[in-house]
């Protein structure tokens, strides 16, 4: 137990104490808002973990000397409860945001000097602020430049509230809306592979038009990118974790749960091996299939359904050079499998040399491809998009997997998505794949431990902290 931190939740048998308790399970980005939320409303709080870090699916890990990201992961400034969490672990200063959206794109099947495109915005009100970058982008014709104007004027007016949207398929809707393949692949799909983790065809309008609307169509700065300038780790397990102990949260790492169940006087059990805590609440804040595994009879209605949440797999690819090969930070790419790439040097602590990740997302063909075949690709791939790499050596090349990465984004996917608060009293959900309204982000993560905290917090009579809403008010 960490010093200092509450006596409760308790292992059975102990007496009670006049306060209210709470066991979070899971120790990702949203169970440990759930955590935070919930000590700084006077909640007793244990977060339990079976890992032996924090951060869920955004983590780091050593390679040698390298400090490593399993994946490169970003925000955007529209990402309100994102951005309050990074304020929350005093880590904002080590996510920084662009001071204005700007995304180098690079057509590999154009000639070199013709290559490079950009999407950046204009200090101008929306939709005016793409105005001048769309009537430029080099990589679609200038019919193609009025048609996705068009069909961007239609989604803004879409209605994210009609549940009609979340049955339809993002690609077929595009087509419908004058958008060549050409466009999808050159700007929606570039915007939205990245973000929904799924190609327009197999997305759901609803989470689409939601990441469009939001991030390009909301507020002129919405879509300026951030990044962890630092290794996720620095971010997600240690500063979180002093913000936990700071807050009194008792925080147990290596301690998986095994049951979770309802007592005879309304309190709850978990069962951890070798222990049972007795809490006045419990929020599950672990992936969909480890959920449905925990919750007790009857505590939804139709608990099948969070098997029918797919999962969608993110590759990485990974790779160092023994000199500087890229001058940006980081850039997109068309005409090549390569998706993005992002320049980890300063991050991982590499001394010499260059260091680049590439996420691929969407990566069900590769997610199985054995590591040479994947460096006979990529390799090639990386000397037709950076010509530096062309007489670099690679010094390491090695890929990191997240198959089951996020939920699929698949149209149907929202009527799945359970809310907050489940038929049990007491007993809360919490994760990416809950109905934040979000596809599966690092600030879906963070909304669902906000709201599984609130839900929490007014069954067991205690005000909401005001600076954990702020958020929604700058949203």
């Amino acid at each position: 137990m960490s010093e200092g931190s509450p006596p409760a939740p308790v292992p059975a048998g102990t007496p009670r104490t006049a306060g209210r308790s709470a066991v979070v399970v899971g120790g990702g980005l949203a169970g440990i808002t759930a955590a935070l939320a919930l000590a700084d409303a006077g909640v007793h709080v244990t977060l339990l973990e079976g890992r032996p870090r924090l951060g869920g699916l955004a983590f780091s890990f050593q390679r040698g000397e390298l400090t490593v990201d399993n994946g490169q992961h970003v925000y955007l400034r529209c990402c309100t409860a994102y951005r309050w969490f990074l304020d929350r672990i005093e880590g904002a200063a080590l996510a920084p945001l662009q001071d204005r959206l700007d995304v180098p794109v690079v057509d590999v099947a154009k000639p070199e000097g013709r290559r490079l495109g950009r999407l950046r915005r204009d200090p101008l009100p929306v939709p005016l602020h793409l105005g001048r970058s769309l009537a430029v982008y080099p990589h679609l014709s200038l019919a193609e430049r009025a048609a996705v104007g068009r069909a961007a004027l239609a989604l803004k007016g879409l209605d994210l509230a009609d549940p009609a949207l979340d049955t339809q398929d993002f690609g077929s809707w595009l087509a419908a809306h004058g958008q060549s393949a050409r466009a999808v692949e050159a700007l929606w799909d570039l915007v939205g592979v990245a973000t929904l983790n799924a190609v327009a065809g197999d997305a759901s309008l609803g989470l689409a038009a939601m990441v469009f609307k939001t991030g390009l169509l909301s507020d002129p700065g919405a879509a300026d990118i951030g990044w962890a300038h630092v290794p996720l780790g620095e971010l997600h397990d240690r500063l979180a974790r002093k913000a936990l102990d700071s807050a009194g949260v008792r925080t147990e790492v290596r301690t998986r749960v095994t049951s979770v169940s309802i007592n005879e006087n309304g309190t709850w059990s978990v069962q951890v091996p070798g222990e049972r805590l007795e809490t006045d609440a419990v929020v599950l804040a672990v992936p969909q299939r480890e959920a449905h595994e925990l919750l007790p009879p009857g505590a939804l209605d139709a608990p099948g359904r969070l098997l029918e949440i797919g999962t969608a797999p993110i590759l990485n690819v990974h790779v160092v050079y023994d000199r500087k090969v890229l001058a940006r930070p980081f850039l997109a790419a068309l005409g090549t499998p390569v998706q993005w790439v992002f320049d980890r040097t300063h991050a991982s602590g590499l001394r010499t040399g260059q260091y680049l990740a590439l996420s691929q997302s969407a990566a069900q063909d590769e997610i199985n491809t054995p590591v040479a075949d994947l460096r006979a690709r990529y390799l090639p791939e990386l000397e037709r998009l950076i010509p530096g790499t062309r007489a670099a050596e690679v010094v390491d090349f090695f890929v990191t997997r997240e198959r089951t990465a996020t939920f699929a984004p698949t149209p149907g996917v929202g009527r799945l998505r359970p809310g907050a608060r489940t038929k049990a009293p007491g007993l809360y959900l919490a994760g990416a794949w809950t109905a934040t309204g979000w596809p599966a982000t690092m600030e879906s993560a963070v909304r669902s431990g906000v709201s599984a905290a609130d839900a929490a917090l007014s069954a067991l009579g205690r005000p909401r902290p005001r600076h954990l809403f702020e958020f929604e008010e700058a949203a």
